[in-house]
C-alpha cells in the first residue's frame, strides 16, 4: 500500500501545474524573461542602431535644406594687357583697365525655402517612424522566438517528469511480474515506453538549443552564447483589453507602419507643393565696386531673374508629384486593410488559445489525473492491463503538452498584436 501510495501521489503531481525553473538567479545572462532579452536588443542590436543614426542625420538636414544658398563672389580684371595706355599687360587689380567686384545672392521664390524645410522635416519624421516600426517587428520576432523557447524548455521538463512516473510505473510492473500477477510482457511494454521517452528528451533537448540559437541569431550575440533557464511566459491581458473596437482605435492610432505611410504621404505634399511653387522663378541680386587704380570709383547693383522657360519639363515633374503622392495615399490605405486583417485574425487565435488552455486546466488535466490515479488502483488490483494504464499516463502527459502550446500560441498572438499596435498591452 504505501508502494500504491507513492505512485498516486506522483501521478497527481503530474495533473498540476509544471513545477517552476531553477531559482537559482541568472542576473548576468538574458532570458530568463522576455523582458531581459527586449531590454538587450533595445541597446545593443546594430541594425536598430543604425536607423537610429539614420534618423538622426535625416534631422540634420531640416536647417540646411531651408537655408539660403551660399553667396557668390567674382572677380573681373579688364583691359588687363593696358590697351591704349603706355601700361603692359598686368594681373595686378591696381594696374590695369579696371577691376570689378561682384558680391551675389540667390534668393529663391517666396515660399520655397519652407517647402524644402517642409520636405526635410518630413523626411526625418518618416525616417524616426521606420525606426519604431523596425523596432516594433524586432520586439515580436524575439517575442515569438521566447515563446517557442519556453515551449521548448517546458517540454523538455514534462518530459522529465512523465520519466520518472513511468519509472514508477516500470517498478510496478517488475514487481507485479516478479510476484506472477502479470505477464512478462507487461515489464518489457514499460522498459520500451521509456526507452521512447528517452529518446524524446534527447529531441527536446535539441530543439531548446536551436531556440536558444535563433533567440541569439535575433540579439546578435554567438550562435551559442547561454542564456539563462526561462521562467512562466508572461501574463496575458485580461479580456477586455482586447475589445476589437478599442484595439482597432489604438491601431490607427499607433500602428508603425502606418505612421511610416503618414510621413510619406506629408513628404510627397510638400515635395508636391514645391514642386508648382517651381513654376515660378528664383532671383539673385549682387553689388559690385569697381576700381581703378587703386581706389573704388563707381558701383554697380545687378538683379538676375531665372526665366522659367520649359513647361514641359515642369508639367511632367508635377505629374510625377501628383502620382506619388497618389502612390503613398493608396500604400497607407493597402497598409491599413493588411492591418485591420492581421488583427482580427491574432485576436481570434489569442481569444481561442486562452479558452482551449482553460478547459485544459480545469477540466481535462484534472480528469486525466483522476483516470490515472484510478488505471493505477485497478492494474495493482488485477482489473485492467498494463495497456491502459500507459493510454491513461501517454493521456495526461498530451493533455500538459497540449495546454503549453495552447500558452506559447496565445503568447506569439500576443506578440503579433503588439506589434501592430506599436505598444505592449
Amino acid at each position: 500500500m504505501c508502494f500504491r501510495r507513492r505512485l498516486i501521489a506522483v501521478a497527481f503531481a503530474a495533473t498540476v501545474s509544471l513545477p517552476t525553473m531553477s531559482a537559482v538567479a541568472q542576473e548576468a545572462l538574458p532570458g530568463e524573461n522576455v523582458e531581459s532579452l527586449l531590454a538587450y536588443a533595445r541597446d545593443r542590436h546594430p541594425e536598430l542602431q543604425a536607423m537610429r543614426h539614420e534618423a538622426d542625420a535625416a534631422t540634420q538636414r531640416i536647417d540646411p535644406a531651408g537655408a539660403l544658398p551660399d553667396p557668390m563672389f567674382k572677380t573681373e580684371l579688364q583691359n588687363i594687357t593696358n590697351y591704349g595706355t603706355d601700361g603692359s599687360f598686368s594681373l595686378s587689380p591696381a594696374k590695369v583697365g579696371s577691376t570689378k567686384y561682384t558680391f551675389s545672392q540667390v534668393i529663391p521664390f517666396w515660399g520655397k525655402r519652407d517647402l524644402r524645410q517642409g520636405v526635410a522635416e518630413a523626411d526625418a519624421l518618416q525616417a524616426d517612424r521606420r525606426v519604431a516600426a523596425t523596432w516594433a517587428e524586432l520586439a515580436a520576432k524575439i517575442k515569438t522566438a521566447y515563446a517557442q523557447y519556453q515551449l521548448a524548455a517546458r517540454n523538455e521538463e514534462l518530459a522529465r517528469e512523465v520519466l520518472t512516473l513511468m519509472g514508477s510505473l516500470e517498478s510496478l510492473a517488475q514487481v507485479r511480474y516478479s510476484s506472477g500477477l502479470v505477464p512478462q510482457q507487461d515489464a518489457i511494454r514499460a522498459q520500451v515506453e521509456l526507452t521512447g521517452m528517452r529518446t524524446d528528451l534527447v529531441m527536446l533537448g535539441s530543439e531548446k538549443r536551436q531556440w536558444q540559437v535563433k533567440l541569439n541569431s535575433l540579439l546578435t550575440r554567438p550562435a551559442n552564447a547561454p542564456l539563462a533557464d526561462p521562467r512562466r511566459p508572461r501574463a496575458l491581458p485580461p479580456p477586455a483589453r482586447l475589445d476589437p473596437a478599442v484595439l482597432a482605435d489604438r491601431l490607427l492610432a499607433n500602428n508603425p507602419q502606418l505612421a511610416v505611410e503618414d510621413a510619406r504621404i506629408q513628404s510627397a505634399e510638400r515635395s508636391r507643393d514645391l514642386t508648382y511653387r517651381n513654376r515660378y522663378p528664383d532671383f539673385a541680386i549682387g553689388v559690385s565696386p569697381i576700381q581703378m587704380g587703386s581706389r573704388i570709383n563707381e558701383w554697380e547693383l545687378m538683379v538676375e531673374v531665372n526665366i522659367p522657360l520649359q513647361q514641359g519639363t515642369r508639367r511632367a515633374q508635377e505629374s510625377e508629384a501628383e502620382l506619388m503622392l497618389s502612390a503613398a495615399r493608396s500604400r497607407k490605405e493597402a497598409a491599413l486593410l493588411q492591418a485591420r486583417a492581421e488583427l482580427g485574425e491574432h485576436v481570434a487565435a489569442l481569444d481561442a488559445a486562452r479558452r482551449i488552455e482553460e478547459l485544459l486546466t480545469t477540466q481535462l488535466l484534472p480528469q486525466a489525473g483522476l483516470t490515472l490515479q484510478s488505471a493505477i488502483a485497478a492494474y495493482e488490483n488485477g482489473r485492467v492491463d498494463f495497456a491502459t494504464l500507459l493510454e491513461a499516463q501517454r493521456q495526461i502527459r498530451k493533455a500538459k503538452q497540449d495546454r503549453e502550446k495552447a500558452n506559447a500560441e496565445a503568447q506569439m498572438r500576443l506578440a503579433e498584436i503588439e506589434r501592430l499596435l506599436g505598444e505592449d498591452l
